[in-house]
């Protein structure tokens, strides 16, 4: 596997005593999730299981990580996460928060994005938030055209762009954007996503470069769905369209409440399955709104070592 998007920051990692593919698994892991499963680290490395542990337990040891099976999620095994904040520091993104524990869906997409990652890692991945920024700028790109997410605190507002943190390629002819589906009910999520992006691939287009866009997920179902909607976005001047707020946020509230089974608010709907019903209609609603982002192609990838995963 060629992994030029590192840039050579691999070799920081030689402070801590490790070197060659082990180092360049350590600075994928941090840069683009943060967390991976000893299958994934298999898969990359060409080693036996065996091999393998000895990796786990000696990042464990040196306190560079901890290995858990995360209650909740089950599938597929043990999880590692890198969570030193002197590797990241070393590698220049001390402040991602990929190194903190996190709710079991965003694990799981987490863990998407890197299996995604790992199987074409040849592509120009941009794995920071600073670096997509920065390539899109010197397009000629402007932040307001990128997807972002305002958080408010006791210090201060802070706007965080691709706040999702989802896999990112970019080269000289084509952007290529990855969609980690979790296991949401429906595609709410997605289209959301689709839409924050929106004025990003619309001024792509209008510079000639593809925009390729990939929804990666675990099972055929998602898959089918995903690939329903995204192909939708592919077609000649359709992109995603803007649903309106309140469509947004009774769609995030079906959602959550089927996750969650809530069955207060489902019987505000009349059921499970008068609210299903409902998502549907407003999904349908969504998906009729005309959209203008410049989409070239639209693929679907599934994953092999995570299609056991579940986490509810």
């Amino acid at each position: 596997m060629t992994l030029h998007h590192l840039n050579g920051r691999e070799k920081v990692l030689e402070a801590f005593g490790w070197t060659g593919k082990k180092a360049e698994w350590i600075a994928l892991v941090c840069l683009h999730s943060g967390v991976f499963t000893r299958a994934q680290c298999a898969r990359f490395l060409g080693a036996h299981p065996e091999q393998v542990r000895r990796v786990v337990h000696a990042l464990i040891a040196e306190g560079l990580a901890a290995e858990e099976t995360v209650p909740g999620l089950r599938g597929i095994g043990r999880v590692c996460r890198i969570y030193s904040r002197r590797v990241y520091r070393a590698l220049g993104a001390e402040h991602v928060r990929h190194r903190r524990a996190a709710a079991n869906e965003v694990l799981l997409r987490r863990l998407l994005s890197l299996d995604y990652v790992v199987e074409h890692a040849d592509l120009p991945w941009l794995p920071t938030e600073p670096e997509k920024v920065a390539a899109f700028e010197a397009l000629g790109i402007g932040r307001a055209l990128l997807p972002s997410r305002l958080y408010r605190g006791a210090a201060g507002d802070t706007r965080r762009f691709f706040p999702v943190k989802l896999p990112v390629a970019l080269d000289s002819t084509r952007a290529v954007f990855v969609y980690a589906e979790p296991g949401h009910e429906t595609a709410t999520a997605l289209r959301s996503w689709g839409a924050a992006h929106r004025g990003l691939w619309d001024a792509l287009g209008k510079q000639g470069r593809a925009v390729e866009i990939v929804a990666a997920a675990r099972t055929m179902e998602e898959i089918d769905r995903a690939g329903r909607v995204i192909r939708r976005w592919a077609e000649a001047g359709s992109g995603p369209a803007e649903p309106d707020a309140r469509t947004v946020e009774e769609l995030a509230r079906i959602e959550r409440a089927i996750i969650e089974g809530a069955v207060h608010v489902l019987e505000e709907f009349g059921g499970l399955q008068a609210a299903m019903k409902r998502s549907v209609a407003l999904e349908n609603r969504a998906r009729r709104g005309p959209g203008r982002a410049s989409v070239s192609r639209a693929a679907t990838w599934r994953t092999i070592r995570l299609q056991g995963a579940r986490y509810r």
